[in-house]
């Protein structure tokens, strides 16, 4: 399995920001084929003072042609055309290969 990881930096209106992710993004994302898993959580520093990222998401896949073919649909492609729309702190993008999970 692979996996996307994506890295939200810190909005410059974290409720405008959990508004479009949480009522359009993720509904692009849950539309994107091949993806068998999707997380989302919110990011902290290990001190409690904010982190560089704000949000991080995974988005899992059987294998790199899996998401490169999730990438290449018209939904993948709606998804990642969304991010810059509201993803005001940018984004990273990594993809991992997953060698063992817990």
């Amino acid at each position: 399995m692979v996996k996307l990881i994506v890295l939200h930096g810190q909005p410059t209106d974290a409720e405008a920001f959990d508004a479009h992710y949480f009522s359009t993004h993720a509904a692009l994302a849950a539309r994107m084929p091949g993806v068998r898993r999707f997380e989302a959580a919110r990011c902290a520093s290990m001190d409690g003072s904010p982190g560089a990222y704000y949000l991080q998401a995974e988005l899992w896949f059987d294998d790199a042609d899996a998401l490169r073919a999730c990438f290449a649909s018209p939904e993948g492609r709606a998804a990642a055309d969304d991010v810059p729309t509201f993803a005001t702190g940018g984004a990273a993008m990594l993809v991992g290969e997953v060698l063992g999970a817990g």
